[in-house]
């Protein structure tokens, strides 16, 4: 007798190997198998995150010191700039320094016909009219004002130790090597008595005065 035999049933291809997903954190597990005709799959690429980005060529990560965050010059830029400022900072001192020496000398100048203005002044103040005349006056003034005229004349200005010196004016300066001074002022003394003074200072070497004016006031 022969057995009944039953549906068709189709035969099933042999199952593929188990393949790894490629997958972190799941090594256990398999990819299903794949139909025939068809590559094996492997899994999707394995995902750590997005890809690490680098930036355009020539930025850095840190704020670079110059242009925009995160650039920085080259080195040779560098060099460049440090010389341009070098040299800024140069022309600058200096200036700074040759502003300071001119205001020294004219500084000194001043005060130096200040104090040839006050050394004269006191000593005629005082009576003592025959050393300023020796001690200040030019030669050349000399010759046109004698010594006992130049004494005669402070006499009639009734000078006395009560009399103070204010100067308005004090002006320096050399030109070819001739160096001058201008002095202008008042001298005040008790009763209201007020004497206008001007005295010019010349010279090369050492000043001394070429013009001279005290006149009582009005």
């Amino acid at each position: 007798m022969s057995n009944p035999q039953g549906p068709y049933q189709p035969v099933q291809p042999a199952a593929w190997p188990a393949q790894p997903t490629g997958q972190p954190g799941n090594p256990g597990e398999h990819a299903a198998p794949p139909l025939p005709g068809n590559p094996p799959q492997y899994g999707a690429p394995s995902q750590f995150g997005p890809p690490a980005q680098y930036g355009a060529p020539g930025q850095y990560s840190s704020d670079g010191p110059f242009g925009l965050p995160g650039q920085e010059p080259p080195a040779r830029n560098r060099r460049k700039l440090w010389t341009i400022l070098g040299v800024v900072g140069g022309v600058l001192l200096l200036a700074v320094v040759g502003v300071l020496i001119l205001v020294n000398i004219v500084n000194g100048a001043t005060n130096h016909a200040r104090g040839l203005a006050d050394g004269f002044t006191k000593l005629v103040i005082a009576g003592d009219s025959s050393k300023a005349y020796d001690d200040y006056l030019d030669p050349a003034l000399h010759e046109q004002l004698t010594k006992e005229d130049f004494i005669a004349g402070i006499k009639t200005l009734e000078m006395d130790s009560t009399c103070k010196t204010a100067y308005n004016e004090v002006k320096a300066s050399t030109e070819n090597g001739t160096k001058s001074a201008d002095v202008a002022g008042l001298i005040t003394c008790d009763g209201d008595k007020k004497i206008d003074l001007v005295y010019r200072f010349e010279g090369t070497d050492e000043l001394k005065m070429i013009n001279i004016k005290l006149k009582p006031q009005a």
